[in-house]
């Protein structure tokens, strides 16, 4: 009789844990439900803090997922357990899509064998998301077919760096000189945080990768000649509902990552979806690098943490000894040919 009361005591004590259970995930989803966004003293959508780009979706969708827009959830199970080992391996640092590939492959491959790399210690945590591929559009997740122009383009930049790295410093990559990554930034795991400033009139976005700000007027204000090309380009934003919208143009040939033309427009879409997650979507419209336009999406998570500047080229003496080692290269040669 007092095993089967025990056991009756049991029962009822799982039953009430049970029922506390499904109360509090039902008044949490409600909760999400009822989420809203919050609004800036002036009345818009509050899209301000610092956000973090630390996703291992890669840019285009992998054969391993042909065919497949979103992961099952085994995949993220899996991939996020994967990912949180690889963070713990005393391996060289993976940037970008290397993590997802090393995660799926379970090989760590260094994108630097030659003379090493910092490990993954130094790198932020990396998030998994349900996506595939960041290209939503062509439905494929690949870019568009180049043009003839744009490939001719990017073999004659190639041929030149390869017969000319380091005639003057002008030979060298915008980003080693630590002129402009573009904007927008959207490398992953790596300075890949932004902060959002919102005032009534503008919105500032900053970048850590070599701490770019980009100033957005959200007032009408009047373009920009079309003779005038910036790194950044020229943006003007605006709101369409709870969505900041920000289209630019008059973007120098030469900025981004390229190969891309001065015609260049992007429009980016930025929309927070919860107090800790913001979809962020871009289309590219490059007539004269893409056969059509593409989007990417991205998801980005809230950070309470500030970003600390990027000191990219303070204290630098980089550029000095590659263009003294390249003239000492050029006077071996020289004595090599005598």
């Amino acid at each position: 009789m007092l095993i089967r009361q025990s056991v009756l005591l049991f029962q009822k004590i799982v039953f009430a844990v049970l029922v506390t259970i499904a109360v509090f995930l039902n008044g949490a989803v409600a909760q999400d439900a009822r989420w809203e966004i919050g609004r800036t003293i002036d009345g818009q959508p509050d899209l301000q803090g610092v956000w973090a780009n630390n996703t291992i979706t890669p840019v285009e969708r992998p054969e391993e997922f042909a065919g497949q827009e979103f992961l099952s959830e085994e995949d993220v199970e899996f991939l996020r357990s994967r990912v949180g080992e690889i963070a713990e391996e005393d391996g060289d640092a993976l940037f970008g899509a290397g993590v997802l590939a090393a995660a799926l492959s379970g090989e760590t491959v260094s994108y630097d064998p030659t003379t090493g790399n910092y490990d993954q210690f130094w790198l932020a945590d990396r998030s998994v998301h349900r996506r595939t591929a960041q290209i939503i559009d062509p439905p494929n997740g690949k870019y568009p077919t180049r043009t003839e122009e744009a490939v001719a383009f990017g073999n004659a930049v190639a041929q030149r760096r390869t017969e000319h790295p380091a005639d003057s410093w002008l030979d060298r990559p915008l980003t080693e000189r630590c002129v402009s990554y573009g904007a927008p930034y959207l490398g992953s795991g790596y300075n890949s945080y932004w902060q959002i400033v919102q005032t009534k009139d503008y919105v500032a976005i900053v970048q850590e990768m070599i701490h770019d700000v980009r100033i957005i007027p959200l007032v009408d204000k009047p373009a920009l000649n079309n003779s005038i090309k910036l790194w950044h380009g020229d943006s003007r934003g605006y709101w369409d509902g709870e969505t900041l919208v920000i289209e630019t143009t008059n973007y120098s040939d030469a900025s981004g990552y390229g190969p891309n033309t001065s015609a260049k427009v992007n429009v980016e879409r930025l929309t927070r979806l919860s107090n800790i997650e913001m979809q962020y979507q871009v289309t590219v419209n490059d007539p004269g690098t893409f056969a059509s336009a593409y989007t990417r999406e991205i998801i980005f998570d809230y950070s309470p943490e500030p970003i600390y500047e990027y000191a990219c080229h303070e204290g630098n003496y980089g550029m000095e000894y590659i263009l003294s080692g390249h003239r000492a290269e050029e006077q071996f040669a020289k004595e090599e040919a005598n």
